[in-house]
């Protein structure tokens, strides 16, 4: 099964920041764009790719483990950036503000549970939060007046109290702009403890 780590915002949230998508979905060029589904909003600690199923047991266990030793914080979604040059991109996404030296930590703790429980990780990444809104179809285009348009965007803090471990499950079907369902397999609760 294919899975990863995740912050997943409560729906109230996500619903402040797809006010602040709404418009951009009008600008020229936004059909173009592989929008990501709302539902599946999500900011990612820890990609592990395809998992064995008797893997899954450990990597729960080593991820409560991290939740035990993190304690709740503080996280807001604000403004915007892109990811592939600043010619043009390949990627928009939604930033983060708040504890984000917390969220980084809680990343760095579900990666080294990808490791002690035996699944091989890919070469580290500086962690870097964010929510990926959509993704260019093919070459790397002009994001500017997206990542303009959420420049002012601000939503409401909440307090992350869960690490979730969620399943992907990839489109079958082939129609297009068909859109990955997430199952969160786990979501145990930030402690704080140790």
């Amino acid at each position: 099964m294919r899975l990863f780590a995740a912050v997943l915002p409560p729906a109230p949230f996500l619903a402040e920041l797809g006010r602040a998508v709404d418009p951009l979905l009008a600008l020229p060029g936004a059909g173009d764009l592989r929008w990501t589904g709302r539902a599946g909003w999500h900011l990612t600690l820890a990609f592990y790719g395809e998992v064995p199923d008797d893997s899954l047991p450990e990597l729960t266990e080593r991820l409560t483990r991290a939740a035990h030793r993190t304690a709740p914080f503080p996280l807001a979604l604000r403004g915007a950036g892109l990811f592939g040059g600043r010619s043009g991109g390949r990627s928009l996404w939604a930033g983060v503000a708040g504890d984000t030296r917390a969220m980084r930590l809680l990343a760095d703790r579900a990666e080294a549970a990808a490791r002690r429980a035996g699944l091989p990780t890919e070469e580290h990444h500086r962690f870097r939060p964010h929510l990926s809104l959509a993704r260019s179809r093919t070459a790397p285009v002009d994001l500017g007046p997206y990542v303009a348009g959420l420049d002012g965007f601000t939503g409401s803090e909440w307090t992350v109290g869960e690490l979730a471990l969620v399943r992907s499950n990839l489109p079958r079907s082939g129609v297009p702009g068909e859109q990955p369902r997430y199952e969160t397999v786990a979501a145990p609760p930030l402690e704080g403890a140790g």
